[in-house]
């Protein structure tokens, strides 16, 4: 293991991330370790690890390298790992700009959700092509304390649960993770989206995130709910043959969702780094005493 390993801190929307730079996959980040350094006590702090490697590196991204140079291996707060995180890959852009990896205009990322389109404009503001929603058949329903209601199935390369509600307070802390039935429905568990009318196209939403809990934004989820949206609405782009966008408010701002008539997803939105330092070597190194 090299003895400084650099960091950053950065977020999207508040969706906030440890950065960890490692283009040739050099480090080893066991999910212990993940958890340790996005536990916002006692490490870092973060909603999750964004790891940054070549793809060519990395065996879960070396499919991919032809079309993607960089690879976001993503992991969850508690250090599972995850197949994207929309707010990350904005996040995970402007770092490589800022590193000077890339520059502005169109650019590739790897995800195990796929491989993204990323357009950075002079602005500084990202989009990113987040691909299109499967939508599983089956009824979903989704519970807290003594209230359920039906849900909205969305796959984003991560699966959601999609549910209107009549005031987001009923979502109650979000601590944990929401139940639902069928239990069949996300045998790897599910983020939970509570969502009420704002205005015309104008929704907000909380979001329980597995493997994290309740988080100020979710990328993927904005776009689960501007899809969810749009087709209890009667706007799927599919039937209509014309785009709509949706802007999605989160407790951490606003991204912007449009679904095109092709199926295509684009979400627009900020990213913002505000640290950089070095992780304690040592100190990493004992989590492998303590968690062996």
């Amino acid at each position: 293991m090299s003895t400084r390993i650099a960091f950053l801190k950065g977020h999207g929307t508040e969706n906030d991330f440890v950065i960890v730079p490692d283009p040739e996959n050099a480090l080893e980040l066991p999910p212990a370790a993940v958890a340790a350094l996005c536990d916002r006590r006692a490490g870092i702090g973060g909603d999750g690890l964004l790891h940054v490697v070549r793809s060519a590196a990395h065996p879960d991204a070396r499919h991919l390298a032809s079309e993607a140079e960089w690879f976001m291996d993503y992991r969850n707060g508690d250090g599972s790992i995850a197949e994207m995180c929309g707010n990350g890959v904005r996040v995970f852009a402007h770092y490589l700009q800022r590193a000077g990896h890339v520059g502005e205009g169109d650019l590739a990322v790897a995800t195990r959700g796929g491989v993204k389109s990323v357009h950075i404009d002079k602005e500084g503001g990202i989009t990113v092509g987040m691909g299109k929603a499967l939508l599983p058949e089956g009824d979903v329903t989704v519970s807290v304390a003594d209230h359920s209601w039906p849900a909205r199935n969305v796959n984003m390369g991560n699966p959601h649960a999609v549910a209107f509600v009549d005031d987001l307070a009923q979502a109650g802390n979000l601590f944990t993770a929401p139940p639902f039935t069928p239990a069949t429905a996300y045998p790897d568990g599910v983020n939970v989206e509570f969502v009420v009318d704002r205005g015309p196209r104008h929704v907000a939403m909380r979001v329980h995130e597995r493997g994290v809990g309740e988080t100020r934004s979710c990328g993927t989820g904005a776009c689960a709910v501007a899809v969810a949206a749009a087709r209890r609405d009667g706007l799927d782009p599919a039937v209509t043959g014309s785009p709509v966008t949706y802007a999605v408010d989160l407790p951490g701002g606003q991204l912007v969702i449009t679904e095109r008539a092709d199926g295509e997803i684009e979400m627009t939105g900020p990213a913002v780094i505000v640290a950089e330092g070095e992780i304690d070597t040592d100190w990493l190194a004992g989590l492998e005493t303590v968690n062996p």
